[in-house]
């Protein structure tokens, strides 16, 4: 499902099961991620399917990139592998106006 940043931050503070996801390279994720996200490169294939499959599928997942393309993806994908609930962060963090961290 897609949400606006509002709904995104909105919806991951109210939600104690939440897990934020970053499916960026290792290069984009070492320049800076959302507090507390996991880092699982889509582009890894394989790899990537083995990380989402060791994830606990009862979480709900609030999942970026950097456009929001290939989080949109990665959100279907979890779907596909039995995941509830995925929430893709429109505009992925290019447009993210909140804080960003060193991972």
């Amino acid at each position: 499902m897609d949400l606006t940043q509002d709904e995104w931050v909105s919806q991951y503070e109210s939600d104690e099961n939440a897990v934020i996801l970053d499916v960026r390279t290792e290069d984009e994720y070492n320049s800076g991620i959302i507090l507390n996200a996991i880092h699982l490169d889509i582009h890894q294939g394989q790899v990537f399917i083995d990380g989402l499959k060791a994830l606990d599928k009862s979480k709900n997942y609030y999942v970026y990139c950097r456009s929001g393309a290939r989080s949109a993806k990665a959100c279907q994908i979890m779907d596909e592998l039995g995941f509830k609930n995925s929430y893709n962060l429109l505009g992925g963090i290019l447009d993210w106006d909140g804080e960003i961290v060193s991972p």
